[in-house]
């Protein structure tokens, strides 16, 4: 690969999920294969509520990386090291995620980020396949987001965190994969409030399913 595009690298907190309140360091590469990103395509896109900016190298510590141990020390920058020294290598987390990092992520920079003392998670819309383990192994988390639309490649992870409502692909279509935690997350925008106790409503009628909150955004997080 002749080099990685990155949106931004931040540190925070994970907001969702299993690994919600966990220190982290978000790795956003740039670009999507279901959106442009671009408000123009948004109509006409498999994705049409994504609400995240993966256009471009131009956020915080982003830009174009020629190798994997480029891109790992800029990540390793951004951590914020504990104060417990015997903390701080046990519980480095990066959470690479995009756009769709699958379009980008592979067993070079997997392996680079291992070395650099970080567990790897990856988000992704999960129509693309891991890639090819490297020398220390593939990543240590998979959350998966399946679209509407979109062909489901990778059907076993971590977790599987579903948006809801979305009309065409409904719980119960995905319920039966491969996952160890299964979330249904109310989708965002003028809807959001109807959407959240229907979200609501479906958790406590199917106790597989756990509702999920976007926390960072009620905290402030980004």
């Amino acid at each position: 690969m002749a080099g990685y595009r990155v949106k931004e690298i931040y540190a925070t907190l994970q907001g969702e999920g299993a690994q919600a309140g966990h220190a982290a360091v978000f790795l956003r590469f740039a670009g999507c294969n279901l959106w442009s990103g671009r408000e123009e395509d948004r109509a006409s896109a498999t994705c049409q509520f994504c609400d995240t900016d993966f256009v471009g190298v131009d956020g915080p510590n982003g830009g174009r990386f020629p190798d994997p141990d480029a891109l790992a020390r800029a990540v390793e920058r951004v951590w914020v090291e504990p104060l417990d020294d015997q903390a701080a290598d046990l519980n480095r987390l990066v959470v690479c995620t995009g756009g769709e990092p699958m379009l980008q992520l592979d067993g070079p920079l997997i392996d680079a980020l291992h070395e650099h003392g970080f567990h790897v998670a990856v988000e992704t819309n999960g129509t693309r396949p891991l890639p090819t383990p490297g020398n220390s192994g593939n990543v240590d988390w998979i959350t998966v987001s399946p679209k509407a639309g979109a062909t489901l490649t990778l059907t076993t992870g971590d977790e599987l965190k579903l948006v809801f409502p979305q009309p065409t692909l409904m719980p119960e279509s995905v319920a039966h994969l491969d996952f160890k935690h299964f979330y249904l997350q109310p989708m965002d925008g003028p809807n959001a409030e109807a959407n959240t106790a229907a979200a609501i409503r479906y958790c406590q009628q199917h106790p597989q399913w756990r509702f999920s909150l976007q926390t960072h955004k009620y905290v402030g997080l980004a």
